[in-house]
């Protein structure tokens, strides 16, 4: 795949947790040309479900509807939530509260979003 079709970016979380991921156009084009638009981003992390959480997700201030959506979502997953117009990260095997179009991966360690907590200020940013 080119590079104009693979977009790196950082999530930078409030208690200094930054993870790396990969959005990756031909999974939902129009989604991930109207975040890329919005970045940078700042939010609010919520995790779901609240009682074992396996997502992290935070408004993203976009409103998209389905593209591509799907259920089955694996861990690493990076999502857009149509219902709720957020962004959804994926660190465990779950399924998503309703479908989210998949838009590309974590590539780096998960175990770090398992670390962070319920209103944290996360920051999305495009890397160079």
């Amino acid at each position: 795949m080119s590079e104009l079709s693979r977009f790196k970016v950082k999530f930078v979380f409030g208690g200094g947790k930054e993870v790396l991921g990969e959005l990756i156009r031909i999974k939902a084009p129009r989604t991930i040309e109207k975040l890329l638009l919005k970045l940078p981003i700042t939010s609010r992390v919520m995790l779901w479900p609240p009682q074992k959480p396996g997502e992290i997700y935070f408004n993203v201030g976009i409103k998209m509807g389905k593209e591509k959506a799907r259920k089955d979502i694996e861990p690493g997953d990076i999502a857009y939530w149509p219902m709720g117009d957020a962004l959804c990260i994926f660190y465990e095997k779950i399924e998503p509260y309703s479908e989210v179009n998949v838009i590309g991966r974590v590539i780096s360690d998960l175990n770090e979003l398992r670390e962070v907590k319920r209103g944290e200020i996360v920051k999305v940013l495009k890397v160079e």
